[in-house]
């Protein structure tokens, strides 16, 4: 039986790449089960009534991510 969640977008901070059919990877707030809201890249269906696999992050994990790509030579 597939476990249930709920999730809710509470907001969207940009988009990293779009799809033909619509769907988009972004980095956006999302509150999952209802516990503290997380930083989070996935795929999202237009209406954001459905995902992809993605990752998510606290606001530490952010940082430290964010100075990694600063070092990045791009």
């Amino acid at each position: 039986m597939p476990e249930t969640f709920s999730f809710e977008v509470l907001e969207s901070y940009g988009t990293l790449s779009a799809a033909d059919n619509g769907w988009q990877k972004e980095l956006t707030m999302v509150r999952w089960n209802e516990r503290d809201p997380k930083y989070d890249i996935r795929i999202w269906s237009p209406s954001k009534d459905r995902m992809g696999r993605g990752v998510t992050f606290s606001k530490d994990e952010l940082k430290t991510l964010k100075t990694i790509l600063d070092q990045l030579q791009l």
